[in-house]
């Protein structure tokens, strides 16, 4: 490994002369820079080429967002972080064999261009005349894809909710059904695990440094790109627009208190210290929805692991699929099949409410009419064929507010317990910094 560095950390390739300019070849040799290391990750590397690209990649979408660019030097220490971050994830993904088959990028980058209407042919060709290789774009996808299925496993399927929770949600937060919507922008900057007094007096210092330019009138998202640690810093900190009960509980605290154009004073989260800037809000005063639309739905749950990929247990629901197609019973197979408790009860999941299941899970059973089979689905917890029985409408304002109460609190919990998650998984990757060095 030592050799492998020593050879890799050269910066220079020489390039000699040939024959035919008649040149000696000592006097014809020239040094042209290429390539060099800029951080070690545990035991691999990320050049100077591949902080390039990244700083290219934000230099555009930051044009195209209208935001100003911070300093060169700035922008690049920021984008190492996260490549950094990305890396160890990457890492941790290979090291449990986590995988992205081919098939299930294509069927990513599918959808990718059916959403902006093109077809793949037509995508390809926009992002080439973006500068954007084709095989970088492949390679970036299939990392978002690793990642997010890294996180499902690592933090979202772990997080439980409670019902006392839901009933201290509902009773402390009146005003979380109302439809009032907040545009809410934010900077992070994170704390070190097991951070020292001294660690995170420094920390403050930094963050009263940004809340004095912000009072001076600079602006919110070039600052938020500058300096925050958050993912999003480099879109300004924004988050968009999102209900009351769907931000941090920190940041919903804090909003409600504050005017368009705004901003909270310091808050500090087990991640750090942000600063939170109310943006805008809309809407208000709805009525709450007496009637939705259940569905009852049953599913064959199989669960991959290290001797069952992703593609064996895709294969194996469609062989089931087909026997069901062709005239076997879906209840049989799933008391035979299924790796869920529902399996008792040949997959009958009874009537689900939306937000009931994950995202996957609802998005596949929402496109079938009672009767339909899906094709296999990918969740958080396997591979899932999902059968609707049957729909029907039904009076659940209570027990909307409480999925909805549900759903909130699920994603707060995700959200913090991601970001302590990275920031544990970061403090705990060597790095070896050398973006500075001769």
């Amino acid at each position: 490994m030592n050799r492998f560095l020593s050879r890799s950390r050269s910066a220079l390739v020489i390039a000699l002369a040939t024959a035919s300019f008649g040149l000696p070849a000592q006097a014809a040799t020239r040094a042209v820079e290429v390539d060099r290391i800029v951080a070690v990750v545990n035991n691999e590397v990320i050049t100077a080429l591949q902080l390039r690209a990244r700083v290219a990649q934000a230099e555009r979408q930051l044009r195209r967002q209208g935001v100003e660019l911070p300093p060169m030097e700035v922008l690049e220490r920021q984008l190492l972080e996260r490549l950094i971050v990305e890396r160890a994830q990457v890492q941790l993904a290979q090291e449990t064999a986590l995988r992205v088959d081919d098939a299930t990028l294509e069927r990513a980058i599918d959808r990718i261009a059916g959403n902006n209407n093109l077809s793949a042919e037509q995508l390809r060709a926009a992002l080439e005349a973006d500068g954007v290789s084709w095989s970088r774009f492949r390679d970036e996808i299939r990392t978002e894809i690793l990642l997010t299925r890294l996180r499902e496993r690592e933090v979202d399927s772990r997080i439980v909710v409670t019902d006392a929770e839901i009933d201290n949600f509902i009773a402390s937060n009146p005003d979380a059904f109302s439809g009032q919507e907040f545009a809410v922008a934010h900077i992070l900057l994170r704390t070190p695990e097991g951070a020292s007094p001294q660690q995170i007096e420094a920390v403050r210092q930094r963050a009263e440094q940004v809340m004095t330019r912000l009072r001076s009138g600079e602006d919110f998202a070039r600052v938020a790109a500058e300096v925050s640690d958050a993912p999003d810093g480099l879109s300004g900190g924004a988050l968009g627009w999102r209900p009351l009960d769907r931000l941090p509980a920190l940041f919903a605290d804090a909003v409600r208190e504050l005017r368009p154009g705004e901003t909270s004073p310091i808050l500090r989260s087990a991640a750090g210290l942000h600063i939170v800037r109310l943006v805008d809000r809309r809407g208000g005063g709805m009525d709450a929805v007496q009637q939705l639309e259940q569905t009852r739905a049953r599913h064959i749950l199989v669960r991959t692991s290290e001797v069952l990929s992703d593609a064996d247990a895709e294969a194996r629901l469609l062989a089931l699929r087909e026997r069901v197609a062709n005239g076997a019973d879906f209840g049989e197979l799933a008391k035979a099949n299924s790796a869920d408790l529902s399996a008792a009860s040949g997959g009958d999941l009874g009537w689900l409410n939306p937000g009931d299941t994950v995202p996957e899970f609802e998005r596949a059973m929402n496109a079938l009419q009672p009767g339909e089979m899906s094709p296999p689905v990918r969740s958080p917890f396997g591979w899932h064929l999902i059968q609707v029985v049957e729909r029907r409408l039904q009076d659940v304002t209570d027990e909307r507010k409480r999925n909805a109460a549900r759903q909130a609190l699920r994603e707060r919990k995700a959200e913090e317990a991601y970001e302590d998650w990275l920031r544990q998984l970061r403090d705990s990757t060597y790095v070896d910094l050398r973006l500075e060095r001769e």
